[in-house]
């Protein structure tokens, strides 16, 4: 074989082997921001963070170039009267394919609210997962942030293909989570911060008491909505028995996060799922679903007679 085709061929072979593991797109939007801002430091800032988060190998695992997660992340800026430093939110959109379609099941869709973070156009985007804060808080706590959910992307993505499997992410979350940037505006990461925060996610995936979502994230991916298309009948009977387990969960450990973080994005899906089954499965459903994802009761009602 000539040189040059073996050069390539291996070439080849390292991209697949190396292949990251997110997919993502990110937007920032600057609609709130000063008109005297440089607005290219805007799209340079989108395209470093695309870069981090697709350019970075996450974990030691090997994913193919068609196993990557598609995920979204979009940035809604706003500029303070500090120079360089931005407050902002960031909507997070996580799904994973579903078994023999070309459907993509939501794993998550959450907005955070409590982001401040310092940016200067060209700035090199660093992240060491053994030394999380750098010298300015501010600064590196853009990546802390960026990198945090992205083990939980893959975390989620992970615990919904099978037992358990994504502790190991999780872990790693969680070991950001410890060593957050600190300093002043800067919240998310502590459990005084808020009821629904980078700290408590991490704790309620980490804590023994709740060890039965990672069976109800499983069951729900792989037990039911996978099995639709091979057995519509028995995968809706699967996810029937995930939610009465939600119910008893919620029941257990009323206003945890993780119960509404698993709700969020998933409405339609279950409806969807639900308005197919029997009129006595869909009054349950509905009864069960009205009670647990208080935010969509209504729809559920109205679309599950």
């Amino acid at each position: 074989m000539p040189r040059i085709y073996i050069i390539l061929f291996w070439l080849l072979c390292s991209t697949v082997l190396q292949a990251q593991e997110l997919k993502a797109r990110v937007t920032v939007t600057t609609t709130r921001v000063s008109n005297n801002v440089n607005r290219s430091t805007f799209q340079t800032l989108q395209t470093a963070l695309t870069n981090f988060l697709n350019n970075r190998k996450w974990t030691s695992d090997v994913y193919d170039p068609n196993e990557r997660i598609e995920c979204n992340f979009f940035l809604n800026l706003e500029s303070t009267d500090e120079l360089n430093v931005y407050t902002s939110s960031l909507m997070i959109q996580a799904a994973r394919p579903v078994f023999n379609t070309n459907y993509l099941s939501p794993l998550i869709n959450f907005k955070d609210d409590n982001i401040t973070f310092k940016y200067q156009e060209f700035q090199q985007l660093e992240f060491n997962e053994n030394r999380v804060s750098g010298n300015d808080g501010l600064a590196s706590n853009l990546t802390a942030i960026f990198a945090y959910y992205a083990y939980m992307i893959i975390g989620f993505d992970g615990m919904s293909f099978s037992p358990h499997g994504g502790d190991v992410f999780f872990q790693k979350a969680q070991n950001i989570v410890n060593n957050a940037p600190d300093g002043r505006n800067i919240s998310g990461w502590k459990p005084f911060d808020g009821i629904r925060n980078r700290y408590w996610l991490a704790e309620n995936l980490l804590n023994s008491r709740y060890t039965s979502i990672h069976d109800v994230y499983y069951d729900y991916y792989r037990k039911g909505i996978d099995k639709l298309y091979e057995d519509e009948n028995t995968a809706r009977a699967e996810l029937m028995k995930v939610l009465v387990n939600l119910d008893e969960f919620n029941k257990t450990n009323p206003n945890t996060m993780i119960n509404q973080f698993f709700f969020q994005g998933k409405s339609t899906e279950l409806i969807k799922v639900f308005s197919k089954a029997s009129s006595a499965d869909k009054a349950k459903a509905a009864d069960i679903l009205s009670r647990i994802d208080i935010t969509n009761a209504s729809r559920y009602k109205a679309e599950l007679k």
